[in-house]
């Protein structure tokens, strides 16, 4: 490899791995922080007839994952676009 084909795959993977840090982080913060640490605060509120606590511990993290992948493999899809990076080779 060349240096700039180096540089330029030093740099995706820094985004690559800067992105599923976010992505993780957000999981993080919504599965523990919503569904164990700020479910009293939470429950004092209604969502669909259940307390927003309960549904986030039991649904909400689950969605808020699924919504996550979907993101990621955009982001990604548009990173390989920047970096002209392609499955088949």
């Amino acid at each position: 490899m060349t240096e700039k084909e180096d540089k330029q795959a030093s740099d995706y993977w820094r985004e690559n791995i800067r992105l599923m840090l976010k992505l993780l982080a957000i999981w993080f913060v919504v599965s523990f922080g919503a569904g164990i640490l700020w479910v009293d605060w939470l429950n004092q509120f209604q969502f669909f007839g259940f307390k927003l606590g309960f549904w986030f511990a039991q649904q909400g993290a689950i969605y808020v994952f699924v919504v996550l992948i979907v993101y990621y493999v955009r982001a990604m899809h548009k990173l390989d676009q920047k970096y002209h990076v392609n499955d088949e080779e």
